[in-house]
């Protein structure tokens, strides 16, 4: 019975030591609460210098260059996700881009054309050097999934050889969708 009690005088010695110790006050509980992170796949707008999207652009596009931008052959092809509600209201793509002076001066202009899951939009002509957006509108009948494949393709691009050992198109630095 001695062990007995005095177990238990120890045991309310510990509590309240450890009461006093702590101030008396009582322990905050912190609340987990678990939340929806946003989805770790597809991008709807690719900056082609990010590593993490860099995946989606698949085929057409040569090595990042000055760590902002990325010379695109003839024919460029990227994967993008499709914005929310697209599938009923259509969207935007914008493709942002240069036509250096080199390319300008050898081709007198560049024609970028697209098609979004096989449906074409209209081509454009662009005949100054500088920064430029390829930008249409795209019918809600190319969305027919989440991830939408866009083909880009320049009616004139300078071949392998002609001023450098790759065939060079234009100088990308994003493509994207926005919602409409």
């Amino acid at each position: 019975m001695r062990k007995l009690i005095s177990g238990a005088i120890c045991a309310g010695v510990l509590v309240v030591g450890g009461m006093l110790l702590s101030g008396c006050k009582p322990k905050k509980h912190v609340a987990v609460q678990m939340t929806e992170e946003p989805s770790t796949g597809l991008s709807s707008v690719v900056h082609v210098a990010d590593p993490k999207t860099s995946t989606q652009l698949i085929g057409g596009f040569h090595a990042l260059e000055h760590n902002s931008w990325r010379w695109t052959m003839g024919q460029f092809s990227v994967t993008l996700r499709a914005p929310a509600g697209a599938a009923q209201n259509g969207a935007k793509l914008t493709l942002k881009f240069s036509a250096p002076d080199p390319l300008i001066a050898r081709l007198k202009s560049v024609t970028l054309s697209a098609k979004v899951n096989g449906v074409a939009l209209p081509p454009e002509t662009f005949t100054k050097t500088g920064d430029h957006e390829y930008s249409k509108e795209v019918p809600a009948s190319a969305f027919t999934s989440d991830a939408v494949t866009v083909e880009f393709a320049l009616a004139k691009f300078l071949p392998a050889g002609s001023v450098d050992r790759r065939e060079l198109g234009v100088v990308a630095t994003s493509v994207g969708f926005e919602a409409k």
